[in-house]
């Protein structure tokens, strides 16, 4: 194994040790590795990307895990260039307040806070901000721009420190890092040190329903450690002193879960929500390992009918670019196959990555000005989380004759 990875051997939720390996994706570099045009002549390092379950408490995780400096610290994701997680941010916020009315100025603090989008409009609302990231160049940005965040890993130290120097937090978030973390363990008696005894904690994540329902196998990728279902969720708070109060459905990323928790002191009844999704996600077998291993099948199926059309489309010599350069498409492309050969180039909305190249594939990333420049005859929207606001922005495109290819949920061609 690489000294940038090794392979645990205990389920990161319960500790257990009855694993069982359920769906093998081809291996890939880290999915947001994005290299600039003097680095192109050095191989990239994959890594093994095999998922498994737990016979004890039936979480789904990765056991390879990367080094998360080598994942994290040159981060290029950023929440506020998309205006659709701009709202998002906005309206999640609101609720926050209007459900649990944290007291005026008391503390907000957001792991994996990014450019501080979601705590932008705590502070607009009168609150203390703090945050904590560490993709070093982010998150010095966010501080400059009025969001306080510290560059590094939160963990129980870091929040002792942090109620020692600013007292306790009213409320914390952690928005799709919640699945990005080894020691989970850690991270939430950190989040119980630091939380008011009234206080809420309120994590998104991508949701397994979701994944397994619409077979969103591209959200598995390296900084995915955990995929998360309520129930064995319900267990691992309260080995820690936490207690789930809600879980709600939501949309972002093709299906996420939000996940509202308290100390077990915290005197907030539990919603009805919680017993719903744990019955939703027993009906669906999800506390089985066979249902991975037929999950597998399915995304054979999509595989050969999305490379078909594509080969199919570059032998009549057309060109092909894509739209988008989520962490997700990495996985997509190296387990379908799909590469140089026939991704001309990928447009992306975030100048973070303009100029670089794809991970291990090496295929361009440019601005969408390059649609008009080289005027593509397809456009495979990799961000198809995304996939009716780039229609509408690419009209033009369409009016001119061009075709949009939606390789997931389902192959769809617009």
């Amino acid at each position: 194994m690489s000294p940038a990875c090794y392979r645990r051997t205990t389920c990161r939720l319960c500790g257990g040790k009855l694993l069982s390996e359920v769906l093998t994706l081809a291996p890939t570099p880290p999915a947001n590795a994005f290299v600039s045009e003097d680095q192109l002549y050095k191989p990239q390092e994959t890594f093994p990307l095999d998922v498994f379950f737990c016979e004890d408490c039936h979480h789904v995780q990765l056991l390879d895990v990367v080094d998360p400096a080598v994942l994290f610290e040159n981060y290029v994701y950023v929440s506020g260039t998309s205006p659709v997680f701009v709202k998002h941010f906005e309206d999640y916020a609101k609720n926050i307040i209007d459900t649990y009315a944290p007291t005026p100025g008391t503390l907000v603090f957001d792991i994996g806070s990014n450019d501080g989008t979601l705590l932008k409009v705590f502070k607009k609302n009168g609150y203390t901000v703090l945050g904590v990231d560490p993709a070093k160049d982010i998150a010095a940005q966010a501080s400059a721009e009025g969001i306080n965040t510290i560059t590094g890993f939160f963990s129980l130290a870091m929040a002792e420190e942090i109620r020692h120097q600013h007292g306790a937090a009213g409320v914390i978030t952690a928005n799709n890092v919640f699945a990005h973390i080894d020691d989970l363990g850690g991270v939430l008696d950190g989040v119980q040190t630091l939380l008011a005894d009234d206080g809420v904690f309120v994590f998104e994540v991508s949701y397994l329903v979701d994944v397994f329902e619409h077979t969103l196998f591209d959200t598995i990728y390296h900084e995915h450690l955990a995929y998360h279902t309520v129930a064995p969720l319900v267990t691992f708070m309260a080995a820690h002193g936490m207690e789930l109060i809600g879980s709600l459905r939501v949309s972002t990323h093709g299906g996420s879960l939000r996940a509202i928790a308290q100390k077990v002191e915290g005197g907030r009844p539990v919603s009805r929500s919680v017993a719903d999704l744990i019955a939703l996600e027993h009906k669906m077998g999800l506390d089985k390992a066979e249902t991975y291993r037929d999950f597998g099948l399915r995304i054979d199926v999509l595989k050969a009918e999305l490379s078909a059309l594509l080969r199919a489309k570059k032998a009549e010599g057309r060109t092909i670019a894509a739209f988008g350069a989520p962490a997700k498409a990495t996985t997509l492309m190296y387990h379908f196959g799909i590469g140089s050969e026939i991704i001309d180039f990928i447009v992306d909305d975030s100048p973070l990555k303009q100029g670089l190249y794809s991970p291990g594939m090496h295929i361009p990333v440019v601005s969408s000005s390059m649609i008009d420049e080289r005027n593509p005859d397809d456009i495979v929207i990799l961000a198809w989380n995304f996939a009716t606001p780039i229609m509408q922005k690419l009209e033009n495109f369409k009016a001119a004759g061009g075709q949009f290819i939606i390789p997931l949920p389902s192959l769809e061609i617009h």
